[in-house]
């Protein structure tokens, strides 16, 4: 597979990703760290070739990423407004991948 490009891209409306609602920011959460871990796993057999340690890294980083989001919406700060809060988390949720995305591009030069 000579000459291929792996490209990453995450399409969000962020407005989507704030809600109030907590089941609905839960819900976000998982489908946008599992649809990240889908685009490591199809990397990893894209690209054989490829350290196959630094995509699981990918990886774990994802799922702790996700285990600290849940934990902050579980465990709202007190001392904050609930709707600057979960803005704050929707706002860490979408820059945190948007880096792991472009760790995984970067695997595929």
């Amino acid at each position: 597979m000579d000459g291929t490009v792996f490209f990453v891209s995450l399409h969000l409306n962020h407005q989507n990703i704030t809600r109030m609602n907590l089941r609905d920011i839960k819900k976000d959460i998982e489908f946008l760290v599992g649809d990240f871990v889908e685009d490591c796993l199809l990397f990893a057999m894209l690209h054989p070739e490829k350290d196959i340690n630094q995509v699981e890294g990918l990886i774990n980083e994802a799922s702790d990423l996700a285990d600290t989001l849940f934990d902050k919406v579980n465990h709202p700060a007190p001392d904050v407004k609930p709707r600057t809060y979960y803005n704050r988390i929707g706002a860490e949720l979408l820059t945190s991948l948007d880096g792991l995305c472009e760790k995984l591009s970067a695997l595929a030069k």
